[in-house]
């Protein structure tokens, strides 16, 4: 089975059925059936938007869907956040995140070539070192 990537905005829209990326990234999560991964650096910054603009519950079942595996939590290592940082550095003019950047060293880490993202902003400036460019979904 092929993983994706999964960034913050992505979980964010899934939740909320009033964000303009809602239906979009349902759709998609439809007809996929690959992996999806998340750095553990991604739920913290999840968790903190989820109950923040949708409550406690939404929080919670964010966490129960990890729990349940219907998201996969990577940890990361001492080498990913070096590469994070370097990610980081090397865009310090987008003022790329250390999210972002995390998931981009994952990615690489992992040789994942795909990240289901709203962010096409920043995430289409990585240039891991397993590929040219991460191909951007939905």
């Amino acid at each position: 089975m092929k993983s994706i990537l999964v960034d913050t905005g992505v979980l964010y829209a899934l939740a909320d059925r009033e964000d303009r990326w809602h239906e979009k990234c349902k759709i998609f999560l439809e007809k996929n059936s690959d992996a999806l991964i998340a750095p553990v650096t991604v739920l913290p910054e999840i968790c903190y938007f989820l109950n923040r603009n949708l409550g406690a519950s939404a929080e919670i079942e964010f966490v129960k869907s990890c729990l349940e595996r219907e998201i996969e939590v990577e940890n990361i290592t001492e080498s990913d956040l070096k590469r994070a940082l370097d990610f980081m550095e090397e865009h310090r003019h987008s003022r790329i995140g250390f999210v972002d950047a995390s998931i981009a060293a994952v990615g690489e880490r992992l040789k994942i070539t795909r990240v289901l993202t709203i962010d096409r902003r920043h995430f289409s400036l990585f240039r891991p070192k397993h590929c040219s460019h991460f191909t951007l979904l939905p």
